[in-house]
């Protein structure tokens, strides 16, 4: 996965199949940031990548609905939800866990 440095990224990191963006290069050598972004690249493959920001952007309004908070509302979203519960674990997405995020709903 190629890695790309935005320095004017909004976030540590984000993923956008196929790349992981950072805000700063120091962040490549941050295995929790690197692997939550990487929890990111295979929910995008599970659903064949463009319904994925579909789901993702759906799931924000409806949690940004529910919560009527911005902070809340994205750390609630299914997939967020499966990649921070994981992302200390570098093991998780080589023990072949796809769609971790179902469980997660």
């Amino acid at each position: 996965m190629p890695i790309i440095i935005v320095k004017k990224l909004p976030a540590a990191g984000m993923a956008i199949f196929p790349f992981i963006l950072l805000k700063s290069k120091s962040f490549k050598k941050d295995p929790e940031i690197i692997n939550h972004e990487k929890i990111h690249l295979r929910q995008q493959l599970e659903l064949l990548v463009f319904p994925f920001y579909f789901l993702y952007f759906f799931n924000y309004l409806i949690n940004l609905f529910k919560y009527k908070n911005h902070d809340r509302a994205y750390r609630n979203i299914i997939f967020e939800r499966e990649a921070y519960d994981h992302e200390t674990d570098l093991n998780y997405l080589k023990n072949g866990h796809w769609y971790g995020w179902i469980g997660k709903i």
